[in-house]
């Protein structure tokens, strides 16, 4: 590993999805972002839906991600998803289905129901957002 860098690993229940060196990781927390420089505390903190993106010099690369955990230590960064996709492998088309069909049924959803919907949502959104980015 080079020095002042980040070893980043983005694996899921099925495979590795990105294993890199990288300047700067940024993962979506329940919260808000997370980011990650070289010489971050040790943390173990659950993942979100969103975004997660890493810095290798002035390129800027992106995934979406869904649920599961991220470890920091040692200036090595493991993000354990349920799921991660790059921005090659996300279906748009089947994304805005996706959103649509959540925006319809968050109108008459209520309690655990609308919380499965607005998920959905932000799922697709994420999907949209990586897989359209320049």
């Amino acid at each position: 590993m080079t020095v002042g860098r980040l070893q980043l690993k983005v694996v899921t229940p099925l495979r590795m999805v990105v294993e890199t060196e990288a300047d700067e990781v940024t993962v979506p927390a329940p919260l808000g972002a997370l980011g990650i420089l070289p010489g971050h505390a040790p943390l173990l903190a659950t993942l979100g839906i969103g975004e997660l993106s890493y810095r290798v010099a002035t390129r800027e690369h992106y995934l979406a991600v869904q649920r599961g955990f991220v470890e920091i230590a040692a200036d090595v960064v493991t993000v354990l998803a349920d799921v991660a996709e790059l921005p090659s492998e996300i279906d748009v088309e089947a994304a805005y289905e996706e959103k649509l069909a959540a925006e319809a049924a968050l109108r008459s959803a209520a309690g655990k129901e609308f919380d499965r919907q607005r998920a959905h949502l932000e799922a697709a959104v994420t999907r949209i957002t990586v897989a359209t980015r320049r």
